[in-house]
C-alpha cells in the first residue's frame, strides 16, 4: 500500500511538472468587454491590446509565436504596461526583437516597470532619453510620458502616464523635467474615452489615500491599465494567488483579495483592468517560473452600454 501512495505521488508530480513546463511556454489571449456609459459610435470596439511583465521571456525563436499571436489581432493601439525586463539586467534583446516583429505599431505605447531600465538620465544641466529609451522608440514604440491621442472620425481616445498625471505643479518642479504639466491633462468634455497606463494596480485604498490628499488631483479616467502582479504567479486551484507584491495590502499582498488579482473590477466609479503578464520574476532563480498560471496577452474592447 505504502508503495503504491509513492508510486501515485511521483506520477502526481511529474503531471504537475509536465504541465508547467507546457504551460510556460503556451499563450493565452484573454478578451474583455469595456463597457462605457455614452460611448460615442466612433469608438465602438475601439480595442486595445496589452503586453506586460514580459522579463526577458522568449516564446519561440526571435519570439515567434508571441509575435504570431499579437499579428493575428486586430487592433487599434498596443500598450506595454512595464517589466519588459528583469531586476538589474541590461538584457532587452527579448523585448526589442518583440516589438521589432510587430506589425501594428501605429499607436504603439510604452510605460515603465519597476524592473525595466530608466526612461531618462539627468545631469546637472540635462535630461534626455535613455538609450533603452532610444533603441525602443526606434523600433516603433513610444514612451507614454504625458499623454497621446488617438483620433477615430470625430472622437478622441486620449492615453495618459497615470503616474506623471498625479503630480502637482510643485512635484513637477522638484523633478526638474516639465515633462508634463497639469493643464495639458485631457478634459472630459473634450476627450470622449481616456485611458490610463501605469505599471501598478492602483488598489483601493491607495485611491482612497489619492482621494484625500490634497496636494495631489486624482484625475477622471474611464479605464486605467495595469501588470505587475503576475497574476500571482503561483496559483493554487479552486483557491487563486497567494500573494502578489502589493504594499497598500495587509502582510504586503500575502492572501490578496481574489478579485483584486487580475482582470476587471471597479471602485469608486473607476474601472481597471490588470493583466497577468507574460513572463515571471522574484529574487530566488529556480522560482521563477508560473504555476497554474498561464502567459496572457490581452485584448480590451470599448462598447457602449448602461454601467453597473
Amino acid at each position: 500500500m505504502k508503495g503504491k501512495v509513492i508510486a501515485a505521488s511521483f506520477f502526481l508530480i511529474a503531471v504537475v511538472v509536465g504541465y508547467t513546463v507546457w504551460d510556460n511556454q503556451r499563450i493565452t489571449i484573454a478578451k474583455q468587454d469595456i463597457i462605457i456609459k455614452d460611448l460615442p459610435k466612433e469608438l465602438e470596439g475601439f480595442s486595445i491590446v496589452q503586453i506586460t511583465d514580459l522579463h526577458e521571456k522568449e516564446f519561440g525563436e526571435n519570439q515567434e509565436r508571441l509575435i504570431n499571436a499579437i499579428n493575428s489581432i486586430h487592433y487599434d493601439a498596443i500598450v506595454f504596461t512595464g517589466d519588459m525586463m528583469k531586476n538589474n539586467s541590461t538584457n532587452a534583446v527579448p523585448f526589442y526583437t518583440l516589438i521589432e516583429g510587430i506589425e501594428n505599431k501605429r499607436s504603439a505605447l510604452f510605460v515603465p516597470g519597476n524592473t525595466d531600465p530608466k526612461s531618462y538620465r539627468t545631469s546637472s544641466n540635462s535630461l534626455e532619453k535613455s538609450e533603452f529609451v532610444k533603441h525602443m522608440e526606434k523600433k516603433g514604440v513610444k514612451l507614454l510620458d504625458s499623454t497621446y491621442t488617438v483620433k477615430r472620425g470625430n472622437a478622441y481616445a486620449q492615453f495618459v502616464n497615470f503616474d506623471w498625471s498625479l503630480k502637482t505643479e510643485n512635484k513637477l518642479e522638484k523633478d526638474r523635467n516639465n515633462l508634463l504639466k497639469n493643464k495639458n491633462y485631457p478634459k472630459k468634455e473634450t476627450t470622449n474615452l481616456i485611458i490610463g497606463l501605469n505599471h501598478f494596480p492602483v488598489v483601493d485604498s491607495h485611491i482612497d489615500a489619492l482621494l484625500a490628499d490634497p496636494s495631489v488631483t486624482f484625475r477622471y479616467y474611464d479605464l486605467i491599465m495595469a501588470g505587475h502582479y503576475h497574476g500571482g504567479q503561483f496559483r493554487i486551484p479552486f483557491f487563486g494567488a497567494l500573494f502578489v507584491p502589493e504594499a497598500w495590502y495587509e502582510k504586503s499582498g500575502l492572501f490578496p483579495p481574489q478579485d483584486r488579482v487580475k482582470g476587471l473590477w471597479e471602485y469608486k466609479h473607476i474601472k481597471q483592468y490588470v493583466s497577468a503578464g507574460l513572463g515571471s520574476n522574484g529574487p530566488i532563480p529556480f522560482l521563477n517560473f508560473r504555476l497554474f498560471d498561464s502567459p496572457e496577452i490581452n485584448v480590451l474592447t470599448f462598447k457602449s452600454g448602461k454601467a453597473e
